[in-house]
């Protein structure tokens, strides 16, 4: 910025903020004199396309035997209200020493000010404002700063050559990015590599968090080798992974280069185009391109554009002051390059305001005059209208040709649909013969491969599949129930003991039996699985969609399972009762439209079975449990709403009513912890003033009845040892969990801790680990080393009989010339021996079966993994 010390620019919520100090004024029946700051909001008029002002005000100060300079300005945190504020750092000097005055300016134009200190030498190097607000300075190669909050000045204990940023960092509060001498470490346990490259160079980077008073390792930024050439940063993103924190930032360096840098490592460089680069800034445009906006001595700027590499985009010359800000109000950032003008002392008179692209706003060009010939506007108006219309006919088509694909695509599912509920209730789907043959015809001209049983496909024929379905033993349910809690319906299957054991993957899907002409008869739900102890001492909660969110395309593969099946957890000395219950939830408010309906309720599993070669093999079956029948008057009644009443202690809800709250209940466990009181007053708190009472088929779990937000919350309260315990708490939303914590709080001692846990003991999840990977150890192995890939595998390789070579001695070979060609083909016979012995081949379809279970056993050893990180 090339502006004198009577004025200052600064840009503030799409405003230029024009700070200038007035001349001295005697004040009037006095020999004092005052100075005024005054401050000018200007915003730019896109009409009129000039600065105009918005409104003013000024600031006085007594100026007699002293001198007034503005030393710079800047947007800070107000640490009272958290208001982003325009600051001003102002000095007045006298003879004896220097007083500094630091200035918050408010919306309504007046001036604050937020403190003042005096020092016996004046502020030249590296000053910088930053949150608080607060002032840093470096002097005599020290550190020093000041805040509003302490109003004393501090130092820090470390010396420094040069402040290269100042700013805010994830988890580090304010941080100071600094050059200074290197300083070896006398233990050995320090970095080889950074020792030598600090001994090399002699300077290191450092980072100093102003507020815990903690040092940074300067790698984190950048190599230690850039600390001779770097001049300024400015730290573009910063956040914490893993609790490692990384940073990304550009620097400007004494070789006239700009420098981008990635986790410590640089990853792009670009020459500047002029001379000693004196600061840098960033801009975010409407394109979201980020522009790095360099700033030299020579009052000359450019843009580096950061896409596939770092580029010079633009330069400008003669540059009084560059500003970044969204000026014209469309939301994102522009530059405001202000430039050098003698003719006019207007600092707004000359301007360009741009985003290198669709934006360009310039002082020097006359808009008013700024229109084409009559005759040139009506002939270029005439070929952009044909372009249009031309354009625009193209566009109708396409329009009409996507509603004609959606269309047939919408025929295809509903069809689709019908064909599935058909299946399931063993009745035979017959295709409408013009539908058959247009779905066919979209089908063939898309290269996709049709739905329906095509005779050149027909291994997965329907019929196939309704012999697959047929196989499921009749009794394997005990008992279909429905119940409504809140706005959600809850339909559960209890599956039979022997039934259920051989199951994987088990969810269930609800199908309305209405022929909707627009709406697909599937309901969309959320299956959970929940088995139940006898003993009531354990309680598992799986859902069967609970999977980490980086392998949802993994799991499309084919399979949705959750870990608790395959590696059951069963506590010692429990005995369970072999009811495992599979729960659909759905939205009730959909279903009450039809006013009556009635859904066909469809389970879906793998059934394990174990194959010739040795291994378990899963098959995919669907079974129709029966029909639920849903309306509008039976939910009015009350029929199938959940009933829990006190009686004699005891919460006397039935077995399926507890299902059903834990289902549509969002669970959360906390661990308890406190050093040196027990956790008594959590059990009293429970059944006090929460007014709990355990349920009377299953004690462990107690049923809240305070009237209020809480009513119908689930806890279970698990005792390690008097001072840890397990907190679980099923409530409705997060608005009740919060409620229940901020109630339990006041009652817990006040040294006590509350964790968050992730679902599952860490050492069973361990354990489920080490079985997983076992499994997926034994599948690969079983795999390719089974009878169907070694017969698959059983080649010859070699020379034909009759065209075998003797293995004579080596010598007998090279007397001759024919003795040597002899020798040279079966070298190559050897190689292409080789090459065959490298290159075995497989059958696809059996490929196809070895990689479908090593991704299944893949994904559950992932899974695990996730929940245990």
């Amino acid at each position: 910025m090339l502006l004198g010390e009577q004025e200052q620019l600064l840009s503030y919520n799409g405003e230029v903020l024009v700070f200038q100090l007035s001349k001295p004024k005697h004040v009037e029946g006095s020999a004092d004199k005052t100075m005024n700051l005054c401050v000018r909001r200007m915003v730019f008029n896109r009409d009129t396309k000039v600065f105009v002002q918005k409104s003013s005000g000024a600031f006085s100060m007594p100026a007699s035997h002293s001198k007034i300079e503005i030393i710079c300005c800047s947007c800070t945190t107000d640490s009272r209200t958290g208001i982003i504020l325009p600051c001003i750092l102002m000095k007045k000097k006298t003879q004896n020493n220097v007083k500094y005055i630091l200035l918050l300016l408010h919306s309504s134009n007046q001036f604050e000010q937020s403190f003042h200190f005096k020092l016996d030498y004046e502020l030249k190097e590296d000053i910088r404002l930053f949150a608080g607000p607060s002032v840093l300075w470096r002097h005599a190669n020290k550190l020093f700063y000041i805040s509003s909050n302490t109003c004393m000045v501090q130092s820090a204990p470390l010396q420094l050559s040069s402040v290269v940023w100042t700013g805010d960092i994830v988890g580090e509060g304010t941080v100071v990015l600094g050059i200074r001498t290197a300083c070896l470490p006398a233990t050995e346990e320090a970095d080889e590599f950074s020792i030598s490259d600090r001994a090399i160079w002699g300077s290191e980077f450092f980072g100093y968090a102003v507020q815990t008073h903690k040092m940074l390792t300067g790698t984190c930024f950048m190599p230690h080798a850039y600390s001779r050439v770097v001049s300024s940063v400015y730290v573009c993103k910063s956040e914490r992974l893993k609790k490692q924190l990384r940073i990304s930032l550009v620097a400007i360096t004494h070789k006239n280069q700009l420098i981008w840098f990635q986790n410590g490592l640089p990853k792009g460089v670009c020459e500047l185009p002029f001379e000693k680069p004196c600061s840098v800034k960033t801009a975010v445009t409407s394109s979201n391109d980020l522009l790095f906006i360099v700033s030299f001595a020579s009052g000359n700027s450019c843009v580096i554009q950061r896409r596939d590499s770092l580029q010079v985009a633009s330069k400008c010359q003669k540059v009084k002051c560059v500003l970044v800000d969204d000026f014209i109000g469309s939301g994102s950032e522009q530059l405001l390059l202000l430039f050098k003008d003698d003719s006019n002392r207007d600092v707004l008179s000359t301007f360009q305001i741009t985003d290198l692209g669709g934006v360009d706003y310039a002082s020097v060009i006359n808009y008013k005059h700024d229109v084409p010939a009559t005759e040139g506007l009506q002939e270029n108006g005439l070929l952009t209208i044909q372009a249009l219309e031309t354009r625009l006919q193209a566009g109708f088509t396409s329009v009409q040709d996507l509603q004609q694909h959606l269309e047939l695509q919408k025929r295809v599912i509903l069809e689709s649909c019908r064909a599935l509920v058909d299946l399931v209730e063993e009745r035979t789907h017959i295709l409408p013969k013009a539908e058959e043959v247009k779905c066919r015809r979209w089908y063939r001209s898309e290269g996709l491969v049709s739905l329906w049983d095509d005779v050149e496909n027909p291994p997965h024929s329907l019929s196939k599949e309704a012999s697959l379905a047929s196989k499921v033993p009749e009794h394997f349910t005990e008992k279909l129930w429905q119940r409504v809690v809140g706005d959600s319906l809850v339909v559960g299957v209890k599956l039979t003991e022997s039934f259920h054991g051989s199951l994987d993957d088990v969810s269930l899907s609800l199908v309305t039996d209405k022929d909707f002409s627009s709406i697909s008869p599937i309901i969309k739900c959320q299956s959970k699985t929940i088995k139940l102890n006898k003993a009531f001492s354990a309680l598992s909660v799986s859902s069967c969609q609970i999977e980490p969110p980086p392998k949802k395309i993994k799991l499309d593969l084919h399979s949705k399972g959750d870990l608790k099946k395959e590696f059951p957890e069963r506590p010692s000395g429990v005995h369970l009762d072999g009811a495992k219950t599979v729960i659909a939830v759905t939205s009730l408010s959909p279903l009450l439209a039809f006013h009556r309906v009635c859904c066909a309720v469809l389970l879906h599993a793998k059934r394990r079975k174990h194959g010739n070669d040795g291994l378990q093999e899963s098959k995919q079956i669907t079974v129709l449990c029966g029909k639920i029948l849903l309306s509008l008057e039976d939910i009015s009644n009350g029929r199938f709403s959940v009933k829990m009443l006190r009686e004699n202690s005891y919460c006397t809800g039935a077995m399926e009513d507890i299902l059903a709250v834990l289902a549509t209940a969002v669970r959360f466990s906390f661990q308890v912890m406190s050093s040196d009181c027990t956790l008594t007053p959590v059990n009293s708190w429970l059944l006090g003033e929460m007014e709990c009472t355990p349920f009377k088929e299953c004690h462990d779990y107690i049923f809240c009845h305070k009237a209020g937000n809480v009513y119908g919350t689930v806890f279970n309260w698990s005792l390690k040892n008097p001072f840890e315990g397990v907190l679980t708490i099923f409530c409705r939303n997060l608005t009740v969990l919060f409620q229940c914590l901020h109630s339990l709080t006041r009652v817990l001692p006040p040294n006590c801790r509350v964790k968050l846990l992730r679902s599952g003991r860490k050492s069973v999840l361990a354990e489920q680990l080490a079985l997983a990977l076992e499994k997926e150890m034994l599948i690969s192995r079983n795999s390719f080393f089974s009878k169907e890939s070694k017969a698959e595998n059983s080649l010859t390789w070699g020379n034909e009989a009759g065209k075998k070579i003797d293995n004579a001695p080596l010598a007998s070979f090279l007397d001759t010339e024919e003795g040597v060609q002899q020798f040279r083909k079966k070298l190559q016979n050897e190689r292409e021996e080789s090459v065959l012995s490298m290159n075995q081949t497989m059958n696809g379809a059996f490929y196809q079966k070895i990689a479908l279970k090593i991704a299944e056993a893949q994904l559950s050893s992932d899974m695990i993994v996730w929940r245990l990180s």
